[in-house]
């Protein structure tokens, strides 16, 4: 049985979804509240839900801020935002801040009611929208490869390193002259700062080419 406390301060949405969730099989939500300060009040540590979804524009501290107080008093519960807010600062704000699940308001009920349940499979539930947001996020954070010092010509040359040619067989594959090559060959040791040829496919190697 998975029990949910609600800290919502809009009394008819609170109602609505202590009442749906606990007419649910195998869940019980009994427990509603206006404010974070309200239910650390009244809820002692050793008697906290499994769940509780939590809003984040609330009256006193904010969802949000609360957050790091109700890890505090009830380290075992899951924290999941139930909130109309869907700009990335407050939803990577309340991840950042312990929060194990982001859903918007306008999620369906019975929605609200699989996201409490993936909760028990390691998932973290997130309405769809957030969930872009997300992944946008952190492929916008992935650094990007520097710029290559080396030219298109210099490039292919080290190519031809990699794969264990020798200067004549580069030149033949770019068909160019022996003497071109090893030009080329100079300017890659003077760019990359290397010293040898092993050096230069071991940068190669690490994507430093």
């Amino acid at each position: 049985m998975t029990s949910v406390g609600i800290i919502e301060d809009d009394d008819e949405i609170q109602k609505a979804l202590v009442e749906y969730l606990d007419h649910q099989e195998q869940m019980a939500c009994e427990l509603g509240f206006p404010s974070v300060e309200s239910f650390l009040n009244t809820v002692p540590p050793d008697a906290s839900p499994d769940v509780v979804l939590l809003d984040i524009g609330l009256p006193g501290m904010s969802g949000i801020t609360g957050i790091p107080f109700l890890r505090q008093r009830y380290p075992e519960m899951d924290i999941v935002m139930l909130t109309v807010h869907d700009d990335p600062e407050r939803i990577f704000q309340a991840l950042c801040a312990g929060a194990t699940g982001y859903l918007l308001k306008n999620t369906p009920f019975l929605q609200i009611k699989e996201g409490i349940e993936l909760l028990h499979t390691g998932g973290a539930p997130m309405s769809p929208e957030i969930a872009a947001k997300v992944v946008s996020f952190f492929h916008a954070q992935k650094p990007k490869p520097p710029a290559s010092p080396l030219t298109e010509k210099e490039r292919e040359v080290v190519a031809g390193l990699v794969d264990g040619l020798s200067y004549k067989l580069i030149a033949e594959r770019m068909h160019i002259s022996v003497q071109t090559v090893q030009v080329h060959i100079k300017n890659v040791y003077r760019k990359l700062h290397a010293h040898g040829k092993a050096e230069v496919i071991a940068k190669s190697l690490r994507g430093e080419v």
